[in-house]
């Protein structure tokens, strides 16, 4: 092991800590709030199904490669190799396809209602759960071909040309075939990509123009914090910017993949790290502009430090825990 690889799986598996300890953080925020009687969003089921996505990427991605940079290479046998990438691209379609159907049920949430779609925002909330389900299906449905194209690394002698990820290999075959799969991943997530920016890009419009019909109750206001609507707009801007950046690299790495053929390793694992980049970053961006999250901390501290003055002793004793 080289200290190339030993540098490259650190950093796959920082990479994973970060992202499975952000993840698991919100899942165990929403089922918190879930289970002690909190008002839940609409939208909170969207995100959950947005968390497993991104668990799956993380878990497909991060784990095996850090293992194969560490020196394991041939720990996978062949249907290990095909399971890992079939859980791969099912968690990244559906990652991708939530973050869409969240932007889009957002948009649809605050929208007014004299708005054209004042009909649709009553009975949006009732198809979330069928959104999701949908989602679910059509994405194991739609990727049960990947799988053929994915082999063991002890079984390569039987094709000319295969990509080689450190742990398995994947099977380039015919020129037609690669040619058109760009295409097509670039129409179905360029299609959620547009959908979302232009759902995003209505929410700032309806947020900014809220935010002038009550600037004066604003200016009024004696705190110098930001407005709900301006942390609302800046929630919208990071996410789906963020969203987008790592999309037009994880593209640009995938068009370069397929059009020339490359068996670098290096661009490999480069393109894998940018990969699994939104579903690390994605939960830490949403728990830092939800409110929620510093109320339901700050009542269970100050709930905290209640109980530990109540059980204090008559002495000056103070709490430590």
């Amino acid at each position: 092991m080289t200290t190339t690889d030993l540098v490259i799986g650190m950093i796959f598996s920082l990479q994973t800590i970060v992202g499975i300890c952000g993840n698991v953080s919100v899942l165990y925020f929403y089922l918190f709030l879930h289970f002690t009687g909190n008002k839940l969003r609409s939208t909170d089921l969207i995100l959950n199904n947005l968390i497993v996505g991104n668990l799956l990427v993380i878990f497909s991605k991060g784990v095996p490669h850090a293992i194969a940079s560490f020196g394991l290479k041939d720990f996978l046998n062949d249907i290990g190799c095909k399971l890992v990438f079939y859980v791969h691209r099912v968690g990244r379609d559906v990652s991708i396809g939530t973050t869409c159907l969240l932007s889009v049920f957002q948009a649809i949430t605050i929208s007014p209602l004299n708005f054209r779609w004042a009909e649709l925002k009553r009975k949006a909330p009732k198809y979330i759960g069928t959104s999701n389900t949908f989602c679910w299906i059509l994405n194991i449905t739609v990727n049960t071909m990947l799988p053929s194209y994915v082999t063991e690394k002890r079984n390569n002698t039987n094709f000319a040309h295969v990509r080689d990820y450190g742990y398995c290999y994947v099977i380039l075959r015919g020129s037609i075939t690669r040619k058109l799969y760009v295409p097509l991943i670039l129409c179905r997530d360029g299609f959620c990509l547009v959908l979302m920016v232009w759902a995003s890009g209505f929410m700032v419009f309806i947020l900014r123009k809220h935010k002038q019909q009550v600037r004066y109750m604003h200016r009024n206001n004696l705190s110098h914090g930001c407005s709900p609507e301006t942390t609302a707009m800046q929630s919208i801007v990071v996410l789906v910017c963020t969203f987008a950046s790592l999309w037009i690299l994880s593209f640009i790495f995938l068009t370069f993949f397929q059009v020339f053929k490359s068996t670098s390793l290096w661009l490999v694992n480069t393109s894998s790290l940018i990969t699994a980049c939104f579903p690390t970053v994605s939960p830490y961006i949403l728990m830092s502009h939800d409110p929620r999250v510093s109320r339901v901390s700050q009542k269970y501290i100050f709930r905290h430090i209640e109980r530990c003055e109540l059980s204090v002793a008559p002495k000056n004793a103070i709490c430590l825990r």
